[in-house]
């Protein structure tokens, strides 16, 4: 099916509901303009307004602008005459044109010209005429002269100003001011009406004044225009009673009341109802204006009926009630009510709506062929009803030439069968009592062949998923039928798809790609076929892909906003960033590039909306994002002190500003200028929604408070300091804190405290009582008064007696509140009972449990501490290395009777003695208990070195362990090769007497290196072990191999090579030296020392020995640093003993023989012996052969 317009077919995209078909075809027929190439009768395309008010100090210029062909002639009428231009040498026609121009600037008023003009222009296919055009001059009149008294209120009376402004075109806008020309204040006690008088709902003393002045502006003439001056007085009741007093003499004054509260008035408008009527369209303005005491608040309902939500609006602080666009169905009882605390009254406006003549169907141009048919309808609405009348060509249709095509039908005129002559120009008027309408529709007969308006080969480029309106502008009589195809193969489109509009466009409702191409209009009527080719091109949409995002920054600091764009590629985007809809500001702090929108050093204002907008010749993108500027709050202000009472005072402050961050909580700090001036201590904190705080306060304190906000970002600068209050003094309310009592000397007591500080003091004069007496005792308190000091030394008492303590504070005022007793003891002295009763039990071959009775507690004179254990080793079983081994200690505290003995020598004899400890020392000590240890595992052999290498065997020789820990029973040897990969082969045992220090080892394999493992043992087990390694020496045939080598002449070539730059090396060093430099090689010497007498280092894996309380019987060497074996092949061991492992919980430490504390005790477990030299070197002949040189 193809698409097409025909000339009868109903469209169903312009349907006009109940009307006929016939009256659709005319207003689709009559929406084509007639081409200005082609005859047609006038159409008025400008005219001055209905109600034309002119400015009487410039020209008159009444517009009458129209088209037609032929061109129209022109003529006016005045106040219903002929208005002959030709005879008034002040009125001119603009040429081609029917507007007057009067010239009343040279000569003449604007009076004169007042009237009612009317404009026709014609031709010979008819006449339109233009709308009664009043022509009336603006006027701006002064007030008239009057005298206006002055007015004296009493304080309350109501009052209202009267304006009165003069009669003026248009009417004047009403504002009220004073001499200085500034606007007087209003309120919902004082407002001015919609007639522009001045209402008091009840007058104060602050407004009295000289100059309330209306003034009335006149737009038109840009002129403004003032009444008099009035004056206003408002007294009080006490300057009442004076000036009747003075006056009158009058004994009934008024009472204390200024004026009596009453309940509410209305000013404007009077009565309990009114009646208000507006036109259709207009704005309704309803005002109630009351008075009372105190001042009345309006409201507003509709009875039956609510006000309309989005035409209601309330104005004048909603004395007045506007309603925008009024219609009849806003007609109906509106109530204002006027409330205060005393009462209410109600007052009832009646509205009516009526309306002017407005249009329902007005009449349009039509185009018809010759034998065709048409209507003109007129139809008209407004209230009253408006009365329909037909003219045409300007003259009243009963009196016009009679014309066999047309028929009158009310507000219809229909046409048929028409002919060239029943071209002409028809005019509806309707009109009522409120106004009129005046509508000029022509009939013009043509027989035109269709034509195509739109220009030829236009490209419409269209974004994807959008409509696309394709235009086919056309005209002809009769009416073209309008086709569209697509493609050159002129395929019709069909209506499922496409949307065909009555003026001809081809709409696509969603172009896809598939839309582009070349599409085809054609127009055809009885007379002819005309076409025209337009072309459709369907692009990709803009799309923002990465929209900015909503950020919150502190102030000072840079934010980005990012937008990534994707487009066509045809098309260029422009991208634009806008700030609250506007333009970004004009500073170099917002920057922006391709993505981003950059604003460095963010301030508040910077704060808002930010919208990135990409915009192409087809459309555009937007996306936004709103950015918070945050920051620590402004300092608070303001702050005020009230309600100041001794110990308390109120402080109340100002918020400043939170900077887009809720406020959580204010700080109050206190600033005391008396005693610590400079210093803010912190006061108080409240929450972020209070702005005062009850403080309470400590006594003689100079105090100056400041507040500080915080909300999520931080803390606020501190605001400024309040103003400094002193509080009074008065007596101490707390003594002094950390109160004891310590001797020093067995006959003292010594009593401390912690002093108060000068916030504490409460007052002058800050002194403390000391009161001490014997617990036990009956004495009486002894006491003292001193000042500036925080101890008191009370001498001459008992050793170690428990006192009862009291600090008390007082000052100038008063003493401090009676303290609480603290206990306290005199001075210690050493016990004097040493513990009984001491036993050992061995627990193994290292660690021994000892037992005791405690002492008398009597005998400890003193707290007791604990007990103190000194112990140490007289010989060895073995009685091998007999040497004096130093003293240990150990402490139990408190009052344990046993303790355990870690870390003993195993197979050797100790000795121990038990004394008591208390805060002065230790008392004597017990008896010397003795106890011996069974033997243990021994220590390493102390050396082990390989001597005489032959081809198949090696000697070993050691030293014995130098801890044997018991009777050795036997050496254990165990060896195996290493090959030249480094694997070990397999391990041999050996046992070996314990008498011996010396063993061969035969058959071994010649130039094999082997690994020793060597450990003695006793009867409990073996000890830890000592390892070394060696080579046995290469075979004859090897060396002659070796020897062959050597004698090759590339090898002795070599060999005498090297010695020559051997020996220029030495000539160059010894040269050096004799100059008294050093050679790069001593410096290396001196910087690195040989390891071999270099002393260990605590790191190297060696241990210390407990410190002797004399000097040892034979000196003790520290093992050599370093990794590898000695030149003589022995690997020495180190004494040690085994560690303590808490078992004592007290100090441990040393002490000499005397009794006298040397140090704590601190052994370290011995670790296990370094193993030789593993070298990584496979054996090779080489090798071998400098081992036999």
């Amino acid at each position: 099916m193809q698409l097409k317009i025909m000339p009868k077919k109903k469209q169903k995209h312009l349907s006009a509901g109940g009307v006929p078909l016939i009256l659709f075809l005319c207003q689709m027929i009559s929406a084509l303009d007639v081409p200005l190439d082609l005859v047609q009768p006038p159409t008025i395309t400008h005219q001055s307004p209905k109600d034309y008010i002119i400015d009487p100090r410039e020209n008159i210029v009444i517009q009458c602008e129209a088209k037609g062909k032929p061109p129209p002639s022109f003529s006016w009428t005045r106040n219903g005459t002929h208005f002959d231009i030709d005879k008034d040498p002040l009125v001119t026609m603009k040429p081609g044109s029917g507007t007057l121009v009067i010239n009343i600037m040279s000569e003449g008023k604007a009076e004169t010209y007042e009237g009612v003009y009317q404009c026709t222009a014609r031709n010979e296919r008819g006449a339109a005429v233009s709308n009664n055009i009043v022509v009336r001059p603006s006027r701006s009149p002064l007030w008239t002269k009057e005298r206006l008294e002055p007015i004296i209120l009493r304080n309350g009376q109501s009052l209202v100003l009267p304006c009165r402004p003069p009669i003026g075109l248009p009417p004047a806008i009403i504002f009220w001011m004073d001499n200085s020309f500034q606007r007087l204040p209003q309120s919902e006690r004082v407002s001015q009406g919609l007639n522009g008088d001045l209402y008091f709902s009840n007058v104060l003393p602050e407004d009295t004044r000289e100059d309330y002045i209306c003034y009335a502006r006149f737009n038109h003439t840009q002129t403004i225009q003032q009444k008099q001056p009035i004056s206003l007085k408002v007294i009080s009741v006490d300057e009442l009673n004076d000036t009747i007093a003075a006056n009158l003499s009058d004994t009934e004054f008024y009472g204390a009341k200024s004026s009596k509260e009453r309940p509410p008035t209305f000013l404007t408008p009077e009565g309990n109802e009114s009646h208000k009527e507006e036109l259709r369209g207009n704005v309704l303005s309803l005002e109630c204006i009351a008075e009372g005491l105190p001042t009345p608040i309006i409201y507003w309902i509709k009875e039956d009926g609510t006000l309309p939500a989005n035409r209601t609006f309330y104005r004048n602080f909603k004395k007045t009630l506007q309603i925008t666009h009024v219609s009849e169905a806003d007609s109906g009882n509106y109530q204002c009510i006027a409330k205060n605390a005393l009462g209410a009254v109600h007052h009832t406006i009646s509205v009516t709506v009526k309306a002017a003549p407005y249009w329902i169907v007005a009449p349009q141009n039509l185009v018809l062929s010759p034998g065709e048919n048409g209507t003109l309808i007129c139809r008209a609405n407004g209230n009253p009803k408006p009365r329909i009348s037909w003219l045409t060509n300007g003259v009243p249709i009963e009196i016009a030439l009679d014309d066999p095509s047309r028929k009158i039908d009310g507000d219809t005129i229909i046409f048929s069968n028409v002919q060239e002559s029943s071209s002409a120009v028809y005019q509806c008027n309707a009109s009522n009592k409120y106004g009129y309408l005046l509508a000029n529709a022509f009939v013009n007969v043509l027989a035109e062949p269709p034509r195509i308006l739109t220009p030829a080969n236009t490209l419409y480029q269209v974004i994807a998923n959008r409509p696309a309106l394709l235009d086919c502008a056309f005209f002809g009589s009769p009416m073209p039928a309008i086709e569209w195809f697509k493609g050159t193969k002129g395929s019709a489109l069909h209506e499922d798809i496409y949307v065909l509009h009555d003026n001809g466009t081809l709409e696509i409702p969603v172009a896809q790609k598939d839309s582009t191409g070349t599409y085809t209009c054609v127009a055809r009527n009885k007379l002819g076929m005309a076409k025209n080719e337009v072309h459709l091109e369907i692009k990709d949409p803009t799309r923002i892909i990465k929209q900015p995002e909503y950020a919150v920054v502190q102030r000072g600091s840079k934010v980005s906003f990012e937008c990534r764009v994707k487009h066509d590629h045809t098309l260029i985007p422009t991208i634009m960033w806008l700030k609250d809809n506007g333009e970004l500001p004009n500073d170099e702090r917002f920057s922006t590039d391709k993505d981003h929108l950059v604003v460095s050093d963010v301030k508040d204002d910077d704060g808002g909306t930010y919208t990135c907008t990409a915009n192409t010749t087809l459309d555009s993108a937007s996306a936004s994002a709103l950015l918070r500027v945050v920051d620590v709050p402004n300092p608070p202000f303001d702050l005020e002190l009230t309600n100041q009472l001794d110990k308390s005072v109120q402080l109340t402050w100002t918020p400043g500003d939170d900077n887009n961050s809720p406020i959580t909580k204010f700080i109050i700090e206190y600033e005391d200028a008396m005693h610590d001036a400079g210093l803010w201590h912190h006061q108080a904190e409240v929450s972020g929604t209070q702005t005062t705080a009850q403080l309470k306060l400590s006594p003689y304190v100079n105090y100056s408070f400041r507040v500080m906000a915080e909300n999520s970002i931080g803390r606020s600068m501190p605001s400024e300091a309040s103003e400094q209050y002193l509080t009074k003094a008065a007596e101490p309310d707390q003594n002094p804190t950390a109160v004891e009592g310590l001797g020093t000397e067995p006959d003292n007591l010594v009593i401390t405290w912690k002093p108060l500080n000068g916030f504490q003091s409460n007052g002058p004069g800050l002194q403390y009582k000391v009161s001490w007496r014997q617990k036990d005792g009956d004495d009486e308190w002894t006491s003292v008064v001193v000042a500036n000091v925080s101890k008191y030394i009370v001498s001459g008492t008992p050793t170690f007696v428990p006192y009862l303590i009291k600090v008390q504070a007082l000052n100038d005022v008063g003493f401090a509140p009676e303290p609480a007793a603290v206990m306290g003891h005199s001075g210690e002295d050493l016990p004097m009972v040493a513990p009984g009763n001491v036993h050992v039990n061995v627990v193994n071959s290292t660690l021994a449990e000892v037992h005791w009775d405690p002492v008398p507690p009597k005998s400890v004179r003193g707290h007791l501490q604990g007990y103190r254990i000194y112990y140490w080793k007289t010989q060895s079983s073995s009685k091998r290395n007999r040497r004096h081994i130093e003293k240990k200690i150990l402490t139990f505290q408190g009052t344990k009777t046993h303790g355990m003995l870690p870390g003993l020598q195993p197979y050797s004899h100790y000795a121990l003695n038990v004394r008591v400890v208390n805060g002065k020392g230790e008392g004597p000590a017990s008896t010397d208990r003795g106890f011996h240890t069974p033997e243990g595992v021994p220590s390493a052999p102390s050396s082990l070195k390989i001597v005489n290498p032959t081809l198949d065997s090696l000697t070993l020789e050691w030293d014995p362990p130098s801890h044997p820990n018991g009777i050795l029973t036997e050496y254990i040897l165990k060896y195996q090769p290493i090959n030249s990969t480094h694997e070990l082969g397999p391990l041999v045992d050996l046992k070996i007497p314990a008498n011996k220090t010396r063993w061969t080892l035969k058959n071994l394999n010649f130039s094999t290196r082997y690994k020793f493992y060597f450990y003695a043992q006793t009867s409990v087990g073996s000890g830890s072990q000592i390892t070394e390694e060696a080579i046995t020496t290469v075979d004859e045939a090897m060396a002659s191999r070796q020897v062959d080598i050597a004698t090759q002449g590339w090898f002795i070539g070599l060999m005498c090579a090297v010695a020559l730059l051997i020996l220029i090396l030495l000539i160059v060093c010894f040269i050096r030296r004799n100059k008294g430099g050093k050679y790069p090689v001593k410096e290396k010497e001196d910087a690195h020392a040989d390891p071999e007498i270099q002393p260990m280092k605590e790191d190297d894996g060696t241990f210390g020995e407990y410190r002797s309380f004399e000097s040892d019987a034979e000196d003790h060497k520290p093992l050599k640093k370093g990794s590898r074996t000695p030149s003589d092949r022995t690997v020495k061991k180190e004494d040690s003993d085994d560690s303590l492992v808490d078992y004592g919980e007290g100090v441990n430490g040393q002490f000499n023989e005397d009794g006298s504390f040397i140090g704590q005790y601190s052994g370290k477990k011995e670790k296990e012996p370094a193993e030789g030299n593993e070298s990584s070197e496979a054996p090779s002949p080489v090798n071998a052969m400098n081992s036999l040189v």
